[in-house]
C-alpha cells in the first residue's frame, strides 16, 4: 500500500470502471491464496490502524456486494486487534458472493457487532468511520434519498472520527469525479481525516472535478496485482513532473526560441503582460509583446526585457515563434485569428481568443487544418470556454471532464488543456492526462494568463503539444503547492516564481 503524493516523481497509470472491473475478472480467474477480498479487507484494516492509530471504534458500512465483503474483512481484523467494531451490512448471506459470504461468516467468528438500520455509534475524534457501501458499483439512483444506504451514509456524515472510503467514496463517479445525485456530502462533514483507498487500479474520477476534495489523502494498494494491471492499457496517467533540461554553454537566444504574445486590448493590458512575464521568467529565448489597439507607453510596471513589437513587425514573427494569443484580446483579437493560424508553427489559443472560436464557425475549420500542415495547437480553455466551444453548458462539461476534453480535441484535432480541479489534457490519438497539482490559491485573476505564458516559454520546436502542456501544467500547480502559506499569491508573482526558488 502507498500513498499518493502530488509531487511524485513519475506518472501514474489510471483505469476507468470498464478497465477496472476488466482487469479485477482476469484477476479474479488465477487461484489465489488469500482471495483479493481478503488482501483488500486487509489493506483497508492496515490503514485504519495508521491514520487513527488511537481509535478504540470503529464503524464500518458496508453495502450488499464485494466492496462490503472487503468492509467485512476489515471488521474483522479491526475487532481482533482489539477494537470495538460496529457493523452495519445491507447485504444477505443467501444472495451475496462467495467470497462475501466467507468475509461475513469470518466476521460472524469475531466480536464485531451487528447494528439495526436505525442504530448510530457514538464515536469520538480518534475512532474511524469505514465506507465499504457500493466502490465500482456505483451508479445514478433516481431514489437515492429514500434508500437504507443513502439514510446510512447521510448519518456517518455527521459521526466524528477519521474518515475510510474503501476504492473510491460512496457516490463518486468513478470516472468523472462528480457526485452522483443524492450523494454530495454536506458542507459541515468535517472528520478528523479523511482518507481513500484505492483497490486494484487508481481511478481517473479520484483525481479531478470533486474528487480530490471527496477523497482526501488517496492511498493506493494494487492487491499484488501488477502483472494484471500490465495487460490492460491505461484510461488515463496521472502526470508527473516535466524532465529537467539541461541548457548547452554554447548557446544563445536563439537557441531557446521566441514567444510572441498578441493580446491586450485596452483596459486588459495586464493579461497580456502576465502571460508575456510568464513566458519571460520561465525559459523564452526571447519574449515579444503586442498590444492591440494599445500604446506601447501603457506597459506597466516597465519590463525592459521584453520586446514591444508594432503590428506589421509582430506580423513578421508569426511564422517561426511560439504565439499566444488571446489574453485580454477583446474583440481585437479576432481580426488576428485568420493570420495567426494560418502561420504560427505552435500556437497557444486561450481567453477572448476562445470566445472568438466559438462565435466563429469558419475559425474552426481554420484550428482543424493546422495539424495536417505539421502545426500545433494548444487550446487552454476554462469549462465555460470549453461549453462555449462544444455549445453544452459548463455543469455537462463539469460532469464529464474527461469526455469533454477528449472531444474537444478530436472535433479541432488538436491539444486541449481544460482547466480546473485536476485539469485534463487530451489530443487526438493519445491517452488523456490529469494533472495532479494545484489548489485553490490558483483562483484569482491573472493564474490561466501565467499558465499560457508558461506553456510557450517550454515548448521548443521538437517537443510533443501534449507533453508540453502536461509538464506546463504540473509545473504550475506545483509552484502554487509551494507558495510560502504567509506570502499572498498573486498572478504577478506567480509568472516569476521558479520551483527551485519557492
Amino acid at each position: 500500500m502507498q500513498r499518493i503524493h502530488w509531487h511524485a516523481t513519475t506518472s501514474r497509470p489510471l483505469w476507468n470502471a470498464q478497465a477496472s472491473r476488466s482487469i479485477e475478472q482476469a484477476a479474479l480467474t488465477q487461484p489465489q491464496h488469500p482471495s483479493l477480498m481478503q488482501r483488500a479487507g486487509q489493506a483497508v484494516a492496515d490503514l485504519a490502524r495508521t491514520v487513527a492509530p488511537q481509535a478504540h471504534q470503529a464503524w464500518v458500512l458496508c453495502g450488499p456486494g464485494n466492496n462490503g465483503g472487503d468492509g467485512l474483512v476489515a471488521a474483522s481484523h479491526l475487532a481482533r486487534r482489539g477494537l470495538k467494531v460496529g457493523v452495519h451490512w445491507l447485504g444477505n448471506p443467501d444472495t451475496c458472493s462467495d467470497n462475501t459470504h466467507a468475509a461475513w461468516q469470518q466476521a460472524r467468528q469475531t466480536t464485531v457487532e451487528w447494528l439495526s438500520l436505525h442504530a448510530t455509534p457514538s464515536l469520538t475524534t480518534e475512532d474511524v468511520v469505514i465506507d465499504a457501501l457500493l466502490g465500482l458499483g456505483q451508479r445514478a439512483r433516481s431514489d437515492a434519498d429514500a434508500t437504507p444506504l443513502q439514510q446510512l451514509l447521510q448519518r456517518s456524515y455527521a459521526s466524528a472520527g477519521h474518515s475510510i472510503a474503501v476504492d473510491l467514496p460512496t457516490g463518486l463517479d468513478t470516472d468523472h469525479g462528480t457526485w452522483l445525485p443524492g450523494y454530495t456530502p454536506p458542507e459541515t462533514w468535517q472528520p478528523s481525516s479523511r482518507h481513500t483507498l484505492s483497490l486494484l487500479t487508481l481511478k481517473p474520477g479520484l483525481f479531478t472535478a470533486h474528487g480530490r476534495d471527496a477523497c482526501g489523502d488517496i492511498w493506493w494498494d494494487d492487491l499484488e496485482c501488477t502483472d494484471w494491471l500490465q495487460q490492460q492499457p491505461p484510461s488515463a496517467w496521472l502526470s508527473g513532473p516535466a524532465p529537467q533540461a539541461r541548457r548547452r554553454h554554447n548557446s544563445h537566444k536563439g537557441s531557446f526560441g521566441d514567444v510572441l504574445v498578441i493580446g491586450g486590448a485596452p483596459g486588459m493590458v495586464g493579461a497580456a503582460i502576465l502571460a508575456a512575464s510568464a513566458a519571460l521568467h520561465h525559459g523564452a529565448g526571447r519574449t515579444l509583446l503586442h498590444l492591440l489597439n494599445t500604446p506601447e507607453f501603457s506597459v506597466y510596471p516597465p519590463l525592459p526585457d521584453l520586446m514591444l513589437p508594432d503590428a506589421d513587425s509582430a506580423r513578421g514573427h508569426l511564422a517561426h515563434a511560439t504565439v499566444v494569443c488571446g489574453c485580454g484580446g477583446g474583440q481585437a483579437v479576432h481580426a488576428w485569428l485568420p493570420a495567426v493560424l494560418e502561420q504560427a508553427p505552435r500556437l497557444v489559443l486561450d481567453a477572448d481568443a476562445l470566445n472568438a472560436l466559438a462565435r466563429d464557425e469558419t475559425l474552426h475549420h481554420a484550428v482543424q487544418a493546422r495539424r495536417a500542415r505539421g502545426h500545433a495547437t494548444i487550446l487552454t480553455p476554462h469549462p465555460l470556454e470549453a461549453a462555449r466551444l462544444l455549445r453544452q453548458s459548463t455543469a455537462e462539461v463539469q460532469a464529464q471532464r474527461l469526455t469533454a476534453a477528449q472531444t474537444l480535441a478530436d472535433n479541432l484535432q488538436c491539444t486541449v488543456l481544460l482547466k480546473g480541479s485536476g485539469s485534463i489534457i487530451a489530443s487526438p490519438g493519445e491517452t488523456p492526462h490529469i494533472n495532479p497539482t494545484g489548489n485553490p490559491r490558483l483562483a484569482i485573476g491573472g493564474t490561466g494568463d501565467v499558465l499560457a505564458g508558461i506553456l510557450a516559454a517550454r515548448w521548443q520546436a521538437d517537443l510533443p503539444a501534449h507533453a508540453v502542456a502536461s509538464q506546463a501544467a504540473w509545473e504550475h500547480g506545483a509552484l502554487a503547492d509551494q507558495w510560502p502559506a504567509q506570502r499572498a499569491l498573486i498572478a504577478s508573482a506567480l509568472a516569476q516564481a521558479q520551483l527551485q526558488s519557492l
